[in-house]
């Protein structure tokens, strides 16, 4: 067996560290020529794309479905007992798939859908406050996570049924192609992958950080600054170091025990002690209004119209969810041994859908209920003041806000330690070359990946680089990751009709 010294891609490693600097400085630099350029990218690409994915993405669904309930659906992913409980498996890849900025949308998304409202529905009217949250279910539900099942299953099927070597996008890419991972195509697929890793990481932190010292300002009286934003950063990063060098068993795993339930209690604190009635309505209601226009969501490309909202939301959404498939595969292909191939697509689709509905279910009620009753005005004071400050005010308003907001900001801070912690695992995988099943990459690669993901965050927040361009520049990161998706689809179909005949013979 190769060293660890040897098994190391230091080539990839250096080659991501200096295009990852160079972007950034880039982004800095020349902050409108940038901006304008990604913006015509994305504006074109979109008007050219747009409703193909929308399509593949609905695919994408359908073929999940089908896998769950076929013959196929009982293939198991690797031999011998599962290494997680349920419930510790749900949380972790939850906490893969989900970024910590999850909990801003959570609560403040439904006030842009009311302004900018899909479905040609006028924009500040009754019917757009009241399909608002339904389109938070639809882009936080099946069809996203669905695009996560189906990257996850391929890639647990190539690492742990095939048994090749590598669990990384190129590794994968080979195993179906022939193309040499070390070779030029391999290595840009991983460089592609790194960048947009740590790209998404970023927006995601900055995000957190700008919550979390809104919301720590009104508890403390700090100032809501670039110091306190650092600290924020490097405390959340001194966590996830500590559980990456730790492992897995021992440190992510309780991470996302911790978040999960935060993020399961701090909701069901709101419904109980917050106007019930309404909030227990509105999510029911938004439930049936998802349920009934689903396929007009997840088809509605405005032909007559400019298709503004299809763009700049549902296309947006899609491709940003796919940028984020090739991390999400490879940790839930490193969590997932010995499951099913439907535990993986009911776990997926079911239990990650049921929490964010949850989630956002109840907060966006709440945080609707005291706009409707003239409590706050959210989206005025998104306008005036920030989305971090509506969501501070909203959560303020709770009995005992200054409680309920300490315990929002706690589960926040511990979601983003966990959520860093699974995308260095998979930085960390990616970098390490010929990977077997049971083995992981070693401390000192996990916790190089941790101070890289820690401090390039910090750098762009510091030189004031734009964040809008950077999440268009890794949106755009997901039209190469939609091709590959789509050629590791074909492989992975091949694999199941080649292999079926020897499971049952086993079976």
């Amino acid at each position: 067996m190769l060293s660890n010294v040897k098994k190391k891609d230091v080539p990839l490693i250096a080659i991501s560290l200096a295009a990852i600097v160079f972007i950034a400085a880039t982004l800095s630099l020349f902050p409108q020529q940038t901006a304008q350029a990604a913006d015509s990218i994305f504006n074109g690409v979109t008007r050219l794309l747009g409703s193909t994915v929308q399509v593949l993405v609905l695919l994408a669904l359908g073929l999940v479905l089908y896998l769950a309930t076929s013959k196929y659906g009982n293939i198991r992913l690797g031999e011998g007992k599962v290494e997680y409980s349920t419930l510790s498996w749900l949380f972790m890849f939850i906490c893969a798939g989900l970024g910590s900025s999850t909990l801003y949308w959570g609560v403040a998304e439904w006030a842009y859908y009311y302004q900018t409202p899909g479905l040609n529905i006028a924009p500040q009217s009754p019917k757009a406050l009241e399909y608002s949250i339904p389109y938070s279910f639809f882009h936080w539900g099946v069809s996203a996570w669905a695009t996560y099942a189906l990257a996850s299953l391929i890639m647990a099927y190539h690492f742990h049924v095939r048994k090749n070597k590598g669990l990384s996008l190129s590794g994968i890419v080979s195993a179906i192609t022939g193309v040499n991972p070390q070779g030029f195509w391999g290595r840009l697929v991983d460089l592609m992958f790194l960048i947009a890793t740590v790209g998404a990481l970023t927006i995601s932190l900055v995000v957190t950080a700008a919550t979390f010292t809104r919301g720590l300002s009104a508890l403390t009286g700090l100032p809501d600054n670039f110091t306190v934003q650092a600290f924020v950063i490097l405390l959340s990063g001194g966590i996830f170091c500590m559980s990456s060098w730790i492992g897995i068993n021992n440190g992510l795993q309780r991470l996302s025990k911790m978040v999960g339930w935060g993020a399961f209690l701090l909701p069901l604190v709101v419904l109980l002690v917050g106007p019930t009635e309404f909030i227990t309505n509105n999510v029911i209601n938004a439930v049936g209004l998802t349920t009934q226009n689903f396929l007009q969501m997840s088809l509605f490309t405005d032909p007559l119209g400019d298709g503004a909202f299809t763009r700049n939301w549902t296309v947006f959404y899609w491709l940003w969810w796919i940028s984020y498939t090739p991390g999400v595969a490879m940790f839930v292909t490193r969590v997932s041994r010995g499951r099913k191939i439907k535990e993986v697509i009911w776990g997926l689709l079911l239990g990650s859908t049921a929490g964010c509905w949850f989630f956002f279910g109840v907060m966006e009620s709440y945080a609707m209920h005291q706009f409707v009753n003239g409590v706050i005005n959210v989206p005025q004071v998104m306008q005036t003041l920030g989305g971090e400050t509506a969501v501070q005010q909203v959560l303020m308003s709770l009995p005992a806000g200054k409680l309920f907001l300490a315990a929002y900001l706690f589960v926040m801070i511990v979601f983003l330690a966990s959520h860093m912690d699974a995308v260095a695992y998979t930085m960390a995988a990616t970098s390490t070359r010929n990977l077997r099943e049971g083995e992981d990459p070693d401390r000192g690669m996990r916790l190089f990946w941790c101070v890289v993901i820690t401090l390039i965050p910090l750098s762009i927040l510091f030189t004031g680089a734009s964040l809008e361009t950077m999440k268009t520049t890794v949106v755009l990161t997901a039209l190469p990751f939609l091709a590959i998706l789509l050629i590791k689809t074909g492989g992975f179909v091949r694999w199941l009709k080649q292999d079926y005949a020897t499971f049952r013979s086993i079976r």
